[in-house]
């Protein structure tokens, strides 16, 4: 007799294979990177939104945020850019299924009309909005009140420069514990060509991924979860899914 918990592990065990298979795929993952620039000169993360709010985020990294939300099962998501509010809605509906946890927006410059829209979606009783620097110390010290005793992700989508995502990183990391991750979007960057990121103040060794590199060499609480990345293949946060492997 074959038990389902079996039939479970056979499928897992046949992914896993898959996935490995795929990703040392030399023909296929080059032809994943070139329709991701080919796609980006037409805003592709743009198109999508999630139960009515445009989230500006490509499609498999959302899948795997869900994956981890899921996992992990937060008490408090900490976000920091808020844009259309669509990530934030996207937090919120998942901790909804949960049945607990809430989700905090933080953004320099909340505009009024998505503040407006966010605030009249019904999943707004789960989302706290926080006016203000993500770097800043009076908006840390709210966030450190706000999850004291919790447990907590974090995901970093605000000012892509390596001295803002690095200050993040310090200020927000030490809130996520064993098993929780930080993700840092837009790591990308350091991968697009010059012309995609002309006047920015962003670009090549000044981005999310250069600040995950230097704080990895002084941080050793948190890895890079090569096993999500390996099976999205295309992704807006290549190195960016940071999981804590130590309290």
């Amino acid at each position: 007799m074959i038990l389902l918990n079996d039939k479970n592990e056979e499928f897992k065990n046949r992914n896993r294979k898959k996935i490995a298979q795929m990703f040392n795929d030399k023909k296929l993952k080059k032809t994943s990177e070139k329709w991701f620039l080919e796609s980006y000169k037409y805003e592709y993360s743009y198109h999508f939104s999630w139960l009515g709010r445009p989230i500006i985020q490509y499609p498999q990294d959302m899948i795997a945020m869900q994956e981890i939300i899921w996992n992990y099962k937060p008490d408090i998501i900490i976000e920091t850019g808020i844009a259309h509010g669509g990530s934030l809605i996207f937090s919120a509906s998942i901790l909804e299924l949960i049945g607990k946890g809430e989700v905090v927006g933080i953004d320099i410059d909340i505009r009024e009309h998505n503040k407006k829209e966010i605030k009249k979606h019904p999943l707004y009783k789960r989302i706290t909005m926080l006016e203000g620097s993500s770097i800043d110390k009076k908006t840390r010290d709210k966030i450190i009140k706000l999850s004291k005793n919790k447990k907590a992700i974090v995901f970093l989508d605000s000012n892509h420069t390596e001295k803002h995502v690095l200050k993040e990183l310090e200020f927000y990391s030490p809130l996520v514990t064993k098993g929780g991750y930080v993700v840092v979007f837009d790591t990308i960057i350091e991968d697009l060509p010059e012309e995609f990121v002309q006047n920015r103040n962003w670009g090549k060794k000044n981005n999310p991924k250069s600040a995950i590199n230097k704080f990895l060499k002084k941080n050793d609480r948190f890895k890079i979860d090569k096993n999500l990345e390996k099976k999205l293949l295309v992704s807006a946060a290549k190195d960016g899914y940071l999981k804590c492997i130590k309290n």
